[in-house]
């Protein structure tokens, strides 16, 4: 690592942290924490004012764990412990069905408005749970979110519970995803042999399923034999999707038997789906590609919005820890760069979430149903922690 990117990292690092503290935090802390219900709210125009008082009960989860996770590795703010208290305590009290399946969308004061089949709600808030339990020490909170992921993998394996998608059944590279990461954090507070058995699993249907060596890719769904459902719905590549995937690989692979494999694999996905995602023309990751290269179907195919490029910024950073190869800083610099200059508003705090193939903005909004305070951040204190790991190498 020349100089220049040693500075270059610092540099990222200190920015990282001090947009996370004076800007994101304080937008959201400000315009969306609902401090007469609890909870948050995610529908904000540009300059945060409240757009729609639905609620996301995903959003009560990941801002739960981001408002955790930043108190466990930014600094001990005591706002942003209450503010984690505060959504998951909401969540607990309002966003569970009497089937223990939790809803999709609540009222401001946490009546039911929609429910839908996955179990993505489920998901975050057994992360916000455990990533709390961490920051305050309240064991039982690690015993709530230890209690739901059994339910949730009780919910998956129950036929007829969660109705299915289409009639095309097999695996899913969604719910795979979401695993790692969940068993990632729940690992930090408390142990249970099914943690073990779904990381197992997780990188089983990822390995002999999901990933694709003809097509370079992970598939977003394949039938029960693990082979591609050639529709236009089989053949989608979702490249934030993978390279999300790839960096919780390895961040994940300490918690298996050869944690280097585990590594290289994730090195391997963001390779392949980085040189399906990036936009060679005008920057940023792009949303779907076909990986048979027909036209994708989704209306939003060439758009870039504020996820996957968070994504690449991580995954940038892990690989090159993971191989000391200094193609993954410039990857890195260029999906920093171009973040920065595409999606981070000029005039008003936070950023933009949804933008045209070409980088201008589509829709001014920072948050709806689902863009809020999870990305974003999560992405700004994941980065600032690997520059540095990073700087600590020279």
């Amino acid at each position: 690592m020349t100089t220049e990117q040693k500075q270059f990292i610092r540099d990222c690092r200190d920015r990282y942290l001090t947009d996370l503290k004076e800007n994101i935090m304080p937008f959201w802390l400000k315009y969306g924490l609902d401090r007469e219900n609890g909870g948050v709210y995610t529908c904000l125009d540009r300059d945060g004012t409240l757009m729609d008082t639905t609620k996301s009960v995903w959003f009560q989860g990941r801002f739960g764990f981001i408002c955790a996770y930043a108190y466990n590795n930014v600094e001990k703010n005591p706002e942003w412990l209450a503010a984690s208290k505060s959504c998951i305590d909401f969540s607990n009290a309002h966003c569970f069905d009497t089937d223990g399946h939790m809803f999709f969308t609540v009222t401001g004061d946490g009546k039911p408005v929609q429910k839908r089949r996955y179990v993505f709600s489920e998901c975050f808030a057994i992360i916000a749970m455990a990533e709390y339990a961490l920051a305050s020490g309240d064991r039982t909170y690690a015993d709530k979110a230890l209690e739901l992921f059994h339910r949730t993998r009780k919910m998956l394996a129950t036929p007829g519970f969660l109705p299915p998608k289409t009639t095309q059944t097999g695996y899913s590279h969604s719910i795979t995803m979401m695993f790692f990461n969940v068993v990632l954090v729940l690992k930090k507070v408390i142990d249970d042999p099914e943690l073990d058995a779904q990381l197992a699993e997780s990188l089983r249907i990822l390995k002999d399923k999901l990933l694709s060596e003809e097509y370079h890719t992970i598939l977003e769904s394949v039938d029960e034999e693990g082979k591609l459902i050639d529709t236009i719905a089989g053949r989608v590549i979702n490249p934030g999707h993978c390279i999300e995937t790839a960096w919780f690989l390895m961040d994940a692979a300490p918690l298996y038997p050869d944690p280097q494999a585990v590594r290289e694999l994730g090195v391997k996905i963001f390779d392949w789906d980085y040189k399906w995602g990036w936009d060679e023309q005008y920057g940023g990751i792009i949303n779907f590609r076909d990986c048979r290269n027909f036209p994708p179907q989704d209306y939003s195919q060439d758009m870039k919005f504020w996820w996957p490029q968070c994504e690449t910024v991580i995954a940038a950073l892990d690989a090159y820890l993971v191989t000391r190869d200094e193609k993954y800083l410039e990857i890195h610099k260029k999906a920093h760069e171009w973040a920065y200059e595409h999606l981070a508003d000029k005039e008003y705090p936070e950023w933009y979430g949804y933008l045209h193939r070409d980088g201008t903005v589509a829709q001014p909004a920072k948050g709806n149903i689902f863009k809020g305070p999870f990305h974003v951040p999560r992405m700004m204190i994941r980065a600032a922690m690997l520059c540095d790991e990073i700087l600590k190498l020279s």
